[in-house]
């Protein structure tokens, strides 16, 4: 047996930034995701004029991108499972369709119109989860014939016209905070909701510290926590004046309030729930998982609801948004929704993502393609380009893995240096490799 002699790591410094968001690979590559999204957003704001970061420019952003956004929270949670849901772009056109036609032709009001797009949604994930589940067949292929079955159905439905939706139901996809109080200048429901935000995040912050002082566990630097809060909070505050300050009538969008809801929900129960748990253990290893206990077949399987009842909600902020339904919706969401999760630091072999990971990705797609119609640059191009960041961050991802260590974050932060030396290569590697999977991937079982 080969014995590991592990240097300790040399503390304060630029090291301790490590700690401002966690550790590990997984962490530094959405940390660096999160350094390329500035980047990319300062650099657009030069070459724009300042367009980028217009108030108007911003909130067109948020509308145009919910729906992706939405699809990458549920498409996160499929791939840390190990599998690819191909349906979701042909799922949310089928219910936005179905549920135009229920509101003008049947005339349901549109409250249940959204229940019944979410039902549907919840049958289309059962009828693909069974197949993925209980019958064994590769999500790939299944939903493969998802996209064909639903996108078919969507054509047949709608008679392959477009359908319009009344203006009630238009409030989820393209409505703002409403106006209230003293005349400002700016929008003082924005206004309210960008100070609540930053008040919590500050109260979360000391609370944890409070628990890791409690539990004795290893914490950052108080001013490394200081500096995470001025950082957070002057960036909400910022963005709280640029959605407050747009033109009159409008404000955050409420499809902004729906994804911010989903993104505090789904990162709860992918971080600190026992089904969130199993999520990543069955990603990480399904055997190793099924003998501790978990119930592979009924987490594959709730995935798929869930992933279909997400789809069923972002076409519906779609079709809302559009103010109609046509049979060109959805095209290509999935793989939007897909390249936003990997370049958002979620490991292709399955078992490593957050939620917030996949958002930063979405994000950086949405800059990209914003800035890129900004300046003018034709459609053709805005692909190719899309296609080269996704082929760069997954190739990173596999060319880390395949080294056993640190992502370029974290080589950064250590200045150059390996996590540890020991006495023989291999175990020196599976030590590495052992430390850069802790981060995302918790206890099998509570």
């Amino acid at each position: 047996m080969t014995t590991q002699i592990r240097e300790e790591k040399p503390a304060g410094g630029i090291r301790d930034l490590g700690k401002m968001f966690g550790s590990g690979q997984s962490t530094g590559r959405q940390f660096g995701i999160l350094g390329a999204l500035v980047v990319i957003t300062v650099i657009f704001q030069i070459l724009t004029g300042g367009k980028t970061l217009d108030p108007v420019n911003l909130i067109n952003l948020i509308n145009q991108n919910a729906y992706v956004l939405i699809l990458a929270i549920g498409m996160v949670m499929i791939i840390i499972a190990g599998h690819i849901d191909l349906s979701v772009g042909s799922t949310a056109a089928m219910v936005g369709i179905i549920v135009a036609k229920a509101m003008t032709e049947w005339h349901l009001p549109w409250p249940a119109a959204i229940l019944l797009g979410l039902g549907i949604g919840a049958a289309v994930g059962a009828w693909q989860g069974w197949w993925v589940a209980y019958v064994g067949v590769p999500a790939f292929i299944v939903t493969l014939a998802g996209m064909l079955i639903f996108r078919g159905l969507n054509q047949l439905v709608g008679n392959a016209n477009t359908i319009p939706v009344p203006a009630d139901f238009t409030f989820i996809g393209g409505g703002f905070l409403p106006e209230w109080g003293p005349y400002t200048g700016f929008n003082n429901s924005t206004l309210l909701l960008g100070l609540v935000i930053a008040a919590v995040l500050v109260v979360l912050e000391l609370r944890m510290r409070r628990t890791q002082t409690k539990l004795g566990s290893d914490k950052a630097p108080l001013w490394v926590s200081a500096f995470k809060l001025v950082v957070l909070v002057g960036v909400v505050l910022y963005a709280t004046f640029l959605f407050a300050g747009g033109r009159v009538g409008t404000s955050f969008p409420v499809s902004g309030i729906i994804l911010g809801v989903l993104i505090i929900i789904y990162s709860f129960v992918t971080r600190t729930t026992v089904f969130g748990r199993h999520v990543y253990a069955v990603g990480g290893n399904a055997h190793a998982a099924e003998l501790s206990g978990v119930k592979i077949h009924r987490v594959n399987f709730l995935l798929m609801v869930n992933m279909s009842v997400l789809a069923a909600l972002a076409g519906m902020i779609a079709t809302a948004r559009s103010i109609s339904s046509g049979p060109q919706d959805g095209l290509g969401w999935e793989l939007d929704a897909i390249a936003a999760v990997f370049i958002g630091g979620a490991a292709v072999a399955g078992g490593i993502g957050t939620v917030a990971g996949s958002i930063v990705g979405g994000l950086v797609i949405a800059v990209l393609n914003n800035g890129l119609q900004l300046l003018g640059v034709t459609s053709d191009k805005v692909q190719i380009i899309k296609g080269l960041v996704l082929l760069i961050a997954v190739g990173i991802d596999v060319y880390s893995k395949r080294r056993g260590g640190p992502s370029l974050i974290g080589r950064l932060l250590n200045h150059g240096k390996t996590p540890g030396t020991s006495t023989s290569k291999p175990d020196s590697l599976v030590a590495a490799r052992a430390d850069d999977s802790t981060e995302d991937t918790p206890a099998l079982v509570p």
